[in-house]
């Protein structure tokens, strides 16, 4: 009953839709919705941002989403229709840089799955992400999966 979509989405040529993601998930069998969208702020540690740059390996990226939703759907249950997908290249603030959506029987099940991938992604995933700044520098950002647990 799985349904998974993952994807990697060039920022110069389109958007993440997060529409698209919620049309997929959605089934007459589930009453439990949410989502994680991620967008693009322009602040950040007190600088002024304008962009961000994202860089993945993207074959390595997609091997780990779907591992990643494979974990989600041991600890949460086989009920369920995900969607995971990540902006590469430059996003300007305001712009989407990741949509997680989940649908699933009931609401517990949608929180706590949308919760694990998002998390999951961020901490595990090998995404490189560059904050280009109002001033005309850029900074590699360390990221959360360099972070100490």
């Amino acid at each position: 009953m799985v349904r998974l979509h993952t994807g990697i989405v060039d920022a110069s040529s389109g958007a993440l839709d997060i529409a698209a993601a919620f049309e997929f998930v959605a089934d007459p069998a589930f009453g439990g919705y949410t989502a994680f969208v991620g967008r693009i702020r322009d602040l950040n540690h007190g600088r002024r941002v304008e962009a961000v740059s994202y860089d993945l390996f993207d074959a390595l990226a997609l091997q780990r989403f779907g591992e990643i939703a494979a974990e989600t759907i041991e600890d949460v249950g086989p009920a369920m229709r995900l969607w995971i997908e990540h902006a590469k290249g430059r996003v300007p603030v305001g712009g989407v840089a990741v949509v997680v959506a989940v649908g699933t029987p009931h609401r517990d099940e949608a929180f706590l799955a949308c919760r694990q991938v998002i998390e999951a992604v961020k901490h595990t995933v090998p995404i490189w992400k560059q904050e280009h700044y109002e001033d005309g520098s850029s900074e590699w950002s360390e990221g959360c999966s360099l972070c100490h647990a």
